[in-house]
């Protein structure tokens, strides 16, 4: 998988690593949460032998040792990595104060998981990590936003998120899985920012969002079953 990313991904992840339909990953990350590969080792390899990939080799460094060690160190000296109460004060501010919004949409863990929401992408995200063991990246920051937005409260939101994450992400209970969740729900590693209806101050993201980056479409009809 290491050698297959240098020779063929990489050389696109600089450009196309946000992009869920493209081939852009290492797709390492369950090789790297069991032990059975070292950070140090794709990261020593994808210097040595990714020199004609250009910016993606400073791009993948980035993500593997500065993003990844930053997860390591919120885990091991927070002890609240994974509750609401781990956050900064302004997001758990902001969650406070907007808890009691109405929301436009309320499912149980059950209607979650087995994929049953109104949003076409939502459900593609959950089929990719029930069908394949993981997430795009990109996608997931949406999936887990969007259960923010859909469940009766923020410590609801976070507890199916990461119960979701870790049963069937091959690199759930991990560092990486927990502060996704918590970046995307509790604003971990992010600032504030304009102030709306449930989300309070934590980073929004929307369908029309995601129509500007990708080709939603395509995704939907990859991992959608045809009775959805």
């Amino acid at each position: 998988m290491l050698e297959s990313f240098i020779d063929v991904r990489l050389k696109l992840f600089e450009t196309q690593r946000n992009d869920p339909n493209a081939a852009a990953l290492s797709q390492l990350s369950p090789w790297i949460r069991f032990g059975h590969l070292s950070a140090q080792r794709v990261a020593l390899q994808v210097q040595r032998s990714g020199k004609n990939a250009g910016q993606s080799v400073s791009s993948f460094i980035e993500e593997l040792v500065v993003r990844r060690e930053l997860t390591d160190n919120f885990c091991f000296y927070n002890k609240k990595y994974d509750s609401i109460e781990g956050a900064y004060e302004w997001a758990q501010k902001t969650l406070k104060d907007h808890a009691k919004d109405e929301r436009p949409y309320i499912y149980t863990r059950e209607q979650l998981e087995k994929a049953k929401t109104h949003d076409k992408l939502w459900n593609a995200a959950q089929y990719q990590m029930l069908t394949e063991g993981k997430m795009h990246g990109f996608i997931r920051m949406y999936w887990a936003k969007k259960i923010l937005e859909w469940t009766s409260s923020p410590e609801e939101a976070l507890s199916i998120a990461l119960y979701l994450n870790d049963r069937y992400s091959l690199d759930g209970q991990d560092p990486n899985g927990f502060v996704g969740c918590m970046w995307s729900i509790c604003g971990i590693h992010d600032q504030g920012w304009a102030e709306r209806p449930v989300f309070g101050k934590i980073r929004y993201m929307n369908y029309k969002g995601c129509l500007r980056k990708f080709d939603v479409a395509q995704f939907e009809q990859k991992y959608c079953p045809k009775n959805i």
